[in-house]
C-alpha cells in the first residue's frame, strides 16, 4: 500500500473524538432538511406534536419527518431501508440525533399523518414564493401515469371478465368432451382410459369452475356497485392507456404545473382518471394560486383541448395555450374542414372556400351547451359542392363561446414555440421523480395513501431544485429571513 494514500488505521484510539457535526459540511443537503423542518409549526400542520402522557414516548414528528424527507431526497424511501440507513448512514445519525425508529414506527408515520404531510409540500411551495422563485409568468401542465401496486392480472374490466369467462367455457368445454369420448370408448370397447390422465382432467375442471365463481363474483359486484373496473390489491388504481409504443398499466394520473423558469412543481393533484381533459382549469387555477404574476400563462397539450375547461380558465383571468386535436376526417376524405370557414363575428356568418355566407339558420342544446347551426341555400349550384359535403347543404356548428377557443387559437397560431416551452418544461420532472423510484410502482395503496406518497416525491424535488439554484447556506439564509 506504499505511494498510496492511506487512511486511519481502524484499532487507533482518538485521544480527543471529533464532533458529529464536523463530519457534515455546511453544504450538505441535510441541513438544509434540518432548517427546513424547524421552521415548520407542526401542530398547525395537522401533526400530533404531543408526548405521551404516560408510558414510553413516541418520536417526535420532527424528526420522523426528517427521516423522511432525506429519504425521499437520496431515493430511499422503504422505511426498512430507512431503518436500516438510521443505524449506518452518517448523515442520517446527525439529523437524528443517533436515533433509531424501527421500521413500523416509519411507515405509520407516513401512513397517519398524510394530510399534514401534503401541507408541508404545499409550506414548501410558499417558501419558494417568499424567495422570490415563483415570479414567472408561464406554467407547464402535464398528466402522466404511475404503477400503483396492483398488477394487470389482478385489475378487471367488463371487457376482460367477458374475455376470460369465455375462454373458461371453451376450456370447460373441451375438457367435458374429453370426459364423454373416454365414456364412449369404454362403453363400445370396454378399454378404460389411464387413471392418471382421467384424475387430472377431473383436477383441471375442478380449478376452471373454481375460477369461473370467482370472475362471477367480481361480475357481481360491479353490477352492485356500479363500477367499471376493480383493482384486487389496491381498490382505488385504474387501468390506464399510456402511449402508443407503452401498454396499459394499471395505477394513477398524477396532474403537475411546472412553473417555467426554475423548473418547480407549483402544483400537482394524485386522481383516478385516465385521460387529462377535465384537468386543466383545475390545476391552472392551483398553480394561479401560488404565483406571483397578475397575468398567468398556462401552456397543455391537445390532451387537454376541452371547450369547457379552457372557458373556465380564461374566465379565471389566466391565459391558455392548449393546441387542438384534429378529430375530423374531412381532410382524410379530401373535403373542406370547418377551419377552411371563416367567421365573421360582425356579421355572425361563415364564409365558406366558395365565398358564400352560412348565415344561422337555428340553435339548439346539447350536453347543456348552446349550439348554433350555419348553413347556405347556394349548395346545390356550387361547382366545388363535392369537395365540402355529400349532403344538400353543408351546416357548421359553433358553441356559444367559441370566440373564446378562437381567441386561444390565435395566441398559439402567434406564438408557436411555446409548445416547445412546455415540454422542456413539464417532461423534465416527471423523468427525475419516476427515476428516483427506480422505474417500479408506489408503495403505498389508496389514493390517500399515494397522494401522501406523490407530495413527498415532489418535495424532495422542489428542494433539490432549490439547493442546486441557490446552494444550501443560502437557502438556508432565505428560509430563517
Amino acid at each position: 500500500m506504499s505511494h498510496f494514500i492511506e487512511g486511519l488505521d481502524r484499532q487507533q484510539t482518538m485521544l480527543l473524538p471529533e464532533h458529529l457535526d464536523d463530519y457534515v459540511d455546511e453544504n450538505n443537503a441535510v441541513r438544509a432538511i434540518d432548517a427546513f423542518a424547524d421552521m415548520l409549526d407542526l401542530a398547525v400542520l395537522g401533526f400530533n406534536a404531543q408526548a405521551a402522557a404516560t408510558g414510553r414516548p413516541g418520536y417526535h414528528p420532527g424528526l420522523m419527518l426528517r427521516i423522511y424527507l432525506y429519504g425521499y431526497l437520496n431515493q430511499v424511501q422503504s422505511s426498512r431501508r430507512l431503518e436500516r440507513e438510521c443505524g449506518r448512514n452518517l448523515e442520517l445519525i446527525w439529523l437524528t440525533g443517533r436515533l433509531r425508529p424501527d421500521f413500523k414506527t416509519i411507515a405509520d408515520f407516513r401512513k397517519d399523518n398524510g394530510p399534514a404531510i401534503r401541507k408541508v409540500c404545499q409550506q414548501f411551495v410558499a417558501l419558494c414564493r417568499d424567495m422570490d422563485l415563483l415570479d414567472g409568468d408561464v406554467v407547464a401542465i402535464d398528466g402522466s401515469r404511475f404503477k400503483a401496486v396492483n398488477s394487470k392480472a389482478k385489475n378487471y374490466t367488463r371487457g376482460k371478465l367477458r374475455q376470460k369467462l369465455g375462454e373458461i367455457d371453451k376450456a370447460i368445454e373441451r375438457y367435458l368432451g374429453e370426459l364423454d369420448r373416454a365414456d364412449e370408448v369404454f362403453e363400445q370397447t370396454g378399454t378404460v382410459l389411464p387413471e392418471a390422465r382421467m384424475e387430472r382432467t377431473l383436477r383441471k375442471l375442478e380449478h376452471l369452475q373454481k375460477e369461473a365463481v370467482r370472475y362471477r363474483s367480481i361480475e357481481q359486484r360491479m353490477d352492485e356497485t356500479g363500477e367499471t373496473q376493480v383493482s384486487l390489491t389496491d381498490p382505488d388504481a385504474r387501468s390506464m392507456a399510456t402511449t402508443a409504443r407503452m401498454p396499459r398499466i394499471v395505477g394513477y394520473n398524477v396532474q403537475t404545473a411546472v412553473e417555467a423558469n426554475h423548473h418547480l412543481i407549483v402544483a400537482h393533484e394524485v386522481t383516478m382518471l385516465g385521460f387529462d381533459r377535465d384537468a386543466l382549469s383545475m390545476m391552472a387555477a392551483a398553480a394561479n394560486d401560488v404565483m406571483t404574476t397578475d397575468q398567468l400563462t398556462a401552456i397543455a397539450d391537445k390532451g387537454y383541448y376541452k371547450g369547457e375547461e379552457i372557458v373556465a380558465s380564461e374566465e379565471a383571468g389566466i391565459s391558455v395555450v392548449v393546441p387542438k386535436p384534429m378529430t375530423s376526417n374531412a381532410a382524410a376524405r379530401g373535403q373542406f374542414d370547418k377551419a377552411d370557414f371563416a367567421y365573421d363575428a360582425g356579421m355572425d356568418v361563415y364564409i365558406c372556400p366558395a365565398g358564400e355566407n352560412l348565415t344561422n339558420r337555428f340553435t339548439s342544446q346539447q350536453d347543456g351547451k348552446e349550439i348554433k347551426s350555419y348553413a347556405s341555400g347556394a349548395c346545390a349550384g356550387c361547382a366545388i359542392k363535392a369537395k365540402c359535403t355529400t349532403s344538400k347543404d353543408r351546416r357548421v356548428r359553433r358553441w356559444e363561446k367559441e370566440d373564446v377557443l378562437d381567441r386561444v387559437q390565435e395566441r398559439l397560431d402567434k406564438y408557436p414555440a411555446q409548445l416547445a416551452v412546455r415540454s422542456m418544461t413539464v417532461e423534465h420532472p416527471y423523468g427525475t421523480i419516476k427515476s428516483w423510484m427506480g422505474a417500479t410502482h408506489f408503495k403505498m395503496r389508496t389514493l390517500k395513501k399515494v397522494a401522501t406518497e406523490m407530495a413527498l416525491h415532489v418535495l424532495a424535488y422542489n428542494m433539490t431544485r432549490v439547493m442546486n439554484i441557490m446552494g444550501v447556506p443560502a437557502m438556508i439564509t432565505a428560509m430563517k429571513a
